[in-house]
């Protein structure tokens, strides 16, 4: 009798992933599916028993309504990882959420390819990795979140040919040259969406007396919130803790607020373009002012973003489609590509151990 190879018959079944760890929100790509995870990078902990009660959206529903002994954070803080077990447990219930659609009889061992700013430490980039092997990838590998940026937009970065990207996300702001493939300059700060919403609490406590919480300054700053003075001054009520009277109280703000509460974390942002701008070699320099600067990320959501940084630089700033999921789209087409992309890719940690 013929000997039969099953392992011919049944091979195993590998569900690759691409992932945009965010500080503020994670966005989970998988192969042939597309974008099917969007939910924010918050886990709330019985700090009693360790207990992990509620990861993503249900988590965040809970941030400043807890009580003492239940803590909701953000395990990913600036961009990078500030709590290892926390964020392999958010991973792990990612994955594990997108298996609910695959063949539950065979193995998943996912090829993860996951966004990282720019600058990040040898340290940094390690966690990451070990992180996601931990929550159950097969194999990892990192991509520097303006390029994936930059792919998900379907911008030329292989070619020669000089491209600007600005990625403003909860904890930070990536601002890079990119040509051939690889990053030609670049910025990153710590200041994104996260200090915004720092920056708004802390005016409206100065200016009006009033304490509010991280969940309604973000609210405010995405209903009224602009980068500019505008004519049209939208407002918006925000409720919180009168310091003067210890009594709840409300109260009407405007666009202005808005913008006179983040307007020195901007300048910072559109100082580090200029930077930037300045050690730009001049043939990609005459690329980028014939093609504009690319906003993504949701930082460029906020009203006349892209007005303010075209005023200031004198160069073209277009905001792309759906700007929220340029990363995760960029490393989705890398995992679908990864033979084309892999120049693109950092060395990871196997490569290194090998």
């Amino acid at each position: 009798m013929k000997k039969i190879n099953f392992s011919k018959i049944f091979t195993p079944f590998y569900q690759d992933l691409a992932v945009d760890l965010g500080t503020a929100n994670s966005l989970v790509y998988v192969k042939g599916k597309g974008v099917v995870i969007r939910e924010p990078s918050v886990v709330a902990i019985n700090q009693k028993t360790g207990q992990i009660l509620a990861i993503g959206r249900e988590a965040k529903i809970m941030v400043g309504r807890t009580p003492g002994h239940i803590l909701a954070i953000k395990p990913l803080v600036r961009g990078v990882i500030s709590d290892f077990e926390v964020t392999e447990q958010m991973l792990r219930y990612f994955f594990e959420k997108t298996k609910k659609n695959s063949p539950s009889f065979l193995p998943s061992f996912p090829r993860v390819v996951i966004g990282i700013p720019c600058g990040t430490t040898e340290v940094e980039r390690r966690a990451v990795e070990r992180a996601a092997r931990s929550a159950g990838a097969k194999e990892v590998y990192l991509i520097e979140e303006p390029i994936a940026a930059a792919i998900g937009a379907k911008l030329p970065i292989q070619e020669a040919k000089g491209v600007f990207i600005i990625d403003i996300g909860g904890g930070t702001t990536e601002v890079a040259v990119i040509s051939l493939g690889g990053i030609v300059t670049f910025r990153s700060l710590k200041i994104a969406g996260d200090q915004f919403n720092h920056d708004i609490i802390q005016y409206i406590q100065q200016k009006y007396k009033l304490l509010i919480g991280e969940r309604t300054a973000e609210e405010a700053k995405i209903a009224i919130g602009s980068a500019i003075s505008t004519k049209e001054d939208l407002k918006a009520t925000v409720r919180g803790r009168n310091l003067i009277t210890g009594l709840p109280d409300e109260i009407i703000i405007t666009s202005e607020d808005i913008k006179r509460a983040i307007e020195k974390s901007i300048s910072q942002i559109v100082e580090a373009i200029k930077a930037t701008i300045d050690e730009t070699p001049p043939e990609i320099l005459s690329d980028v002012m014939q093609e504009g600067i690319y906003l993504v990320g949701g930082g460029a959501l906020l009203r006349n973003i892209d007005i303010l940084i075209k005023n200031e630089v004198k160069m073209p700033v277009k905001i792309i489609d759906d700007p929220l999921t340029a990363v995760v789209r960029g490393g989705g087409i890398v995992i679908e590509n990864l033979d084309k992309y892999r120049e693109v890719l950092t060395k990871n940690l196997s490569e290194e151990l090998s």
